[in-house]
């Protein structure tokens, strides 16, 4: 995250346009105290605008009290709360959702200062109707990539789609409504993998992505990419029980008899498929299923689980408590 991604908490409110996502709750936490986000939100804007406060600190009693205290003798009105005790790190991990209670309620940011030194609390503030900047990156396969686009058209998730990258050609994707998203190919060769990811690089610099899809993207990540991207890059994989890898997992399943077959989408990391879990879906199949029965029942699974992914991500409701994410789900 550059210093230029958010502001201080001694600013008053949010004015400027700061695209930086919710890896504010990602070390090092030096960097990372009390900022305040502010988004793009759609017009027409109501003044004020409802917020998202997220926070993280050592637990101790008082804590929902004090903010809670806070925000009503600051004009504010909580609409949704939801906390977290995560008994191995010993951090409480909350998320509320507030409201003005009055015409002209105070600035919460100077309140949550001083709550922050005395708490060692971590916390972010964002508009409720923020709108994140999003990439999409997809190879052949192309269901995950047709769903957040229509998920996307109709309203659904809250994000622009700053483009789409894939190592196949546009023709692959002739079917996808892809009008007005800005489409990048990217051939990928083992001779010239480093170079096209420099390109992505760029790319992800220059159209301001806050968020990086992998919506079954078929290349991996170089560590030093993922480690860039920490918090901000999700991607969606198949998860059997018990697990296949390498080609064709769904006809290894088969072979094997499977009973259940799902899907995982988790944040990148530098080591591969490792990173902190956000969403996961299983189906039960049986022996009646052919390959192409869980070929197209993994599909579904596949779409809806990144899809959920996706939206708590945008929405601000994960934390990470080490490699484990906590998600406030709705």
């Amino acid at each position: 995250m550059s210093a230029s991604a958010a502001t201080n908490f001694a600013a008053v409110e949010p004015t400027g346009s700061l695209p930086i996502g919710f890896s504010a709750f990602f070390d090092p936490p030096s960097r990372l105290d009390g900022r305040i986000v502010d988004f793009p939100v759609p017009a027409p804007v109501r003044a004020p605008v409802s917020q998202v406060l997220n926070l993280s600190c050592p637990n101790q009693p008082g804590i929902v009290a004090a903010i809670s205290m806070h925000l009503f003798e600051s004009g504010w009105h909580i609409l949704d709360a939801q906390q977290h005790e995560d008994a191995q790190s010993g951090r409480l991990f909350m998320r509320l959702v507030f409201d003005a209670a009055r015409p002209a309620p105070r600035c919460v940011a100077e309140g949550l200062k001083a709550i922050s030194n005395r708490l060692a609390m971590r916390w972010t503030l964002t508009p409720r109707a923020a709108r994140r900047k999003v990439m999409i990156l997809v190879s052949r396969f192309d269901h995950c990539l047709a769903d957040l686009i229509y998920r996307w058209r109709i309203g659904e998730l809250a994000m622009d789609v700053v483009a789409v990258v894939s190592n196949h050609s546009r023709e692959t994707y002739a079917h996808v409504d892809l009008s007005g998203v800005p489409f990048h190919h990217l051939p990928v060769t083992r001779e010239n993998k480093l170079e096209q990811e420099t390109v992505l690089r760029s790319l992800i610099r220059d159209t301001g992505a806050e968020l990086v899809v992998l919506a079954r993207y078929m290349q991996v990540l170089s560590s030093d990419l993922a480690g860039e991207l920490a918090g901000r890059c999700i991607n969606i994989h198949h998860s059997f029980l018990p697990g296949f890898k390498g080609a064709k997992p769904y006809h290894q399943a088969h072979e094997r008899g499977v009973k259940l077959i799902g899907a995982t989408a988790h944040y990148v990391t530098s080591d591969l498929d490792e990173g902190p879990i956000i969403e996961q879906d299983v189906e039960r199949i049986s022996h009646r299923d052919t390959p192409k029965d869980l070929i197209r029942k993994g599909r579904d699974i596949e779409r809806r689980v990144l899809a959920r992914a996706v939206r708590y991500h945008l929405e601000g409701r994960v934390m990470l408590s080490g490699n484990k994410a906590i998600v406030f789900m709705d």
